[in-house]
């Protein structure tokens, strides 16, 4: 189901909880709501369509891609981004990492670990920041 963007930068900037099997409907309806924006968004997490819950979604070229509780393993190469937001106007200054591993559960719950380099990584940190309340 395609939900509403959470605009209110007070419920945005609260921490997500973790995620549980007995989310797996926020899982499809955040990737339903990240379908139906991808002219306007590359990334979405799931306080975005009113859920705290850790979960985070990424356009990875054609493909869409849920993150269930993901975690940054490791991180390298610093730099300074300029980003937007799809819950905010305007862009916002923030620092970010070039290279980043992350352990997070698939939408089947199932462990994983993944490097990112790029373009991909910056999305991953940005919507990974919404989960802990992190508003750029």
């Amino acid at each position: 189901m395609i939900r509403e963007i959470v605009r209110d930068p007070l419920f945005l900037a609260q921490k997500s909880e973790p995620a549980t099997e007995a989310d797996r409907q926020v899982i499809l309806d955040l990737l339903d709501t990240l379908r139906a924006s991808r002219d306007r968004c590359v990334g979405m997490a799931a306080n975005m369509i009113g859920e705290k819950k850790r979960i985070i979604a990424i356009c990875q070229g054609p493909l869409l891609m849920a993150m269930v509780n993901p975690r940054l393993v490791s991180k390298s190469e610093a730099y300074e981004a300029e980003e937007g937001c799809l819950s905010l106007d305007g862009v916002r200054r923030t620092r970010r990492y070039r290279k980043i591993t992350v352990a997070y559960q698939d939408q089947l719950f199932r462990q994983r670990t993944g490097s990112f380099e790029g373009f991909a990584a910056q999305i991953i940190q940005h919507e990974m920041d919404h989960c802990e309340g992190i508003l750029i």
